[in-house]
């Protein structure tokens, strides 16, 4: 059993979250520090990065906030320098920084000739190059000594485009193929030391979505419905039932496993609606 233990352990190594002020981030910094990781919290909110640091510092585990931007390359690097300095190395990247926006949405009332392209660049941008470029500046360290784990975070909308969402799906559509392209790149030339995987959340409540999933009293839209009902686990997840996906990635536990989108999703992937 302590073997098993230690295969999921993650003592001694050093993880980078950016996004890691959000719902979901946040709880993956926690889980990594709880895992044994040092974890550097990366987030544009500076104060809300410091505070997650503190509840896992006082939790007995090691953390540092840092603000920084993912589309802006020299914060992203003077970030990397400061988590060099402090720890020494970096081990684990999570690229949990995204987001979506009214203006790359078409609601119900509209059409698709409505979306506003600059939006739609943006929610693009954050998520596609908010991960890619992260994974150049946190992934040099790693492809210098040939060893680590690059997480990305992709979604349900990349299996099956969700209606309305046209400029997050096809980002995230595109974060799935990149996980493949990178996964392969990094095996070809660094060898096997480097894996590079993905989580496709299913439907989770976090605060850009709350409104449009749930009433003020609580009680589901018409959206949250159709959702819950094309879930066979008939609820919403619970974000820390992302962690024991994201330890089993991170860890010696998945040693051969690269280039693979896991969803995390409550049967929301499977179910054909009959």
């Amino acid at each position: 059993m302590s073997n098993l233990v230690n295969l999921y352990s993650l003592k001694g190594k050093i993880a980078v979250v950016t996004g890691g002020t959000g719902v979901l981030g946040g709880v993956m910094c926690k889980a990594l520090a709880m895992a044994g990781a040092k974890v550097a919290i990366l987030g544009r909110r500076k104060e809300a990065a410091d505070t997650l640091a503190s509840e896992i510092i006082k939790s007995g585990g090691e953390a540092i906030g840092i603000s920084a931007d993912v589309l802006q390359k020299q914060q992203l690097l003077e970030a990397r320098e400061t988590i060099l300095n402090q720890f020494g190395s970096i081990d684990i990247l999570v690229n949990a920084a995204g987001g979506n926006m009214p203006g790359a949405t078409i609601p119900p009332d509209k059409s698709f000739l409505n979306l506003k392209i600059d939006d739609f660049q943006k929610v693009v941008d954050l998520n596609l190059t908010g991960t890619v470029l992260p994974s150049q500046i946190f992934g040099e360290p790693i492809i210098k000594k040939k060893a680590g784990v690059i997480i990305n975070i992709s979604s349900m909308s990349a299996f099956r485009p969700i209606t309305r969402v046209v400029g997050y799906s096809a980002a995230k559509a595109a974060i799935s193929n990149f996980t493949m392209w990178l996964a392969v790149e990094m095996a070809k030339k660094y060898g096997e030391g480097i894996r590079v995987n993905s989580i496709a959340p299913g439907f989770f409540l976090t605060e850009q979505n709350r409104t449009l999933l749930t009433n003020s009293d609580g009680s589901l839209t018409a959206r949250g419905e159709s959702i819950i009902h094309s879930t066979p686990f008939n609820r919403f997840g619970e974000a820390d039932e992302l962690s024991g996906t994201l330890i089993w990635l991170c860890s010696d536990a998945s040693k051969f496993v690269t280039g693979i989108v896991v969803p995390v999703d409550g049967g929301f992937s499977a179910f054909a609606g009959v």
